[in-house]
């Protein structure tokens, strides 16, 4: 197992950050799962990239493991080793697991890191299955670690925010882009806190937890991933509209297509012109990039991304306040320059 690096070493990189602390969590994780049903066991090594349709295996990503990291670098910020917050790791991973294979199949989207998503390989039933089962095995992961019962309130909080969030985000989607139903920024912004700032703010506070953080510092930890989370969404809402193909692996304007209310947008239609012209190019296939010219004219882009770099200095603030280790704080420090730098 690689161990994190110590305090007399040279910091590493962001990406090499996530790199050691995926390899110390993999394990466990892939012990948690090996626990299943082994035909859940299967979707659920599909949904993470670990293996093929039918258990071959495969070499697809799992993600940034940004949550994994989170819950490690929040036990050494409270004074532990970074194995004390494998747990948390494993338990948040699971539930972000679950929330994937739910969402796709309530938003229909039909794939997943360049994959057929779990529900259009498998099914939506067995789907569904292994979703309720990744959200069973986390909440077992949880419980049986040393300290883990009383942490169970904090994952119990961050589901009950993420399903909030999630059925905030389904019924914007039947809401009007104007008029006084329409979403605002001010409703996505909480919306997103809800759906994934949540998540990763439980990450880093369940860590801490697990590393015998006082409660000031486990709070402060989790309001800190909250803003971050949002942050991340916002860059992601810009990138789902300007980014490139070839680094984001989506379609340019994919966003637009879809007609997704996302910060730009909303934000783009504060604007009076906006608000008149908008709409009618949203419903128009192939005018996307007139869409993105005018969300970026009326300000959709500036917007978002001022908004990002708020939330990130509030998130660098709170994290200097609770007593907490140094080399982890510097950590999670460059992992939000990492992240928000895609785009900020």
């Amino acid at each position: 197992m690689t161990a994190l690096p110590s305090a007399v070493q040279a910091p590493p990189s962001a990406p090499e950050l996530l790199d050691r602390c995926r390899v110390l969590v993999r394990p466990a994780l892939t012990e948690a799962v090996g626990r299943l049903h082994p035909w859940v066991a299967e979707m659920a090594g599909y949904s993470f990239g670990w293996c093929e349709v039918g258990g071959a295996p495969a070499g697809a990503s799992g993600g940034k493991g940004v949550r994994q990291a989170l819950a490690v670098l929040g036990a050494r910020a409270a004074g532990a080793d970074g194995r004390a917050g494998v747990p948390a790791a494993v338990a948040v991973e699971l539930v972000h697991a679950f929330s994937l294979l739910h969402d796709d199949i309530m938003d229909g989207d039909a794939t997943r890191r360049r994959r057929p998503a779990v529900w259009k390989a498998y099914g939506t039933g067995p789907a569904v299955l292994a979703g309720d089962a990744l959200f069973a095995l986390a909440v077992e992961t949880l419980a049986a670690a040393p300290g883990g019962a009383r942490s169970l309130r904090l994952l119990s909080a961050a589901l009950s925010d993420l399903v909030r969030g999630q059925a905030d985000d389904l019924l914007f989607a039947a809401r009007p882009f104007t008029g006084p139903e329409r979403v605002t920024p001010v409703e996505y912004r909480v919306m997103a806190e809800h759906k994934t700032g949540a998540l990763l703010g439980c990450a880093a506070a369940l860590g801490a937890s697990l590393g015998g953080a006082p409660g000031p510092a486990v709070a402060a930890l989790d309001r800190a991933g909250r803003h971050l989370g949002v942050a991340f969404q916002l860059v992601d809402d810009v990138l789902g509209i300007w980014g490139d193909p070839a680094v984001t692996g989506k379609p340019a304007g994919g966003d637009l297509r879809e007609r997704k209310k996302t910060f730009p947008v909303l934000a783009a239609l504060d604007s009076p012109a906006a608000a008149r012209r908008l709409p009618a190019l949203l419903d128009s296939p192939g005018r996307e990039a007139e869409a993105a010219d005018l969300i970026e004219a009326a300000g959709g882009r500036a917007a978002a991304l001022a908004e990002a770099r708020r939330l990130t200095a509030e998130a660098r603030t709170l994290l200097t306040r609770p007593p907490l280790a140094e080399d982890a704080v510097g950590g999670i420090l460059r992992l939000v320059d990492h992240l928000a730098g895609r785009e900020l």
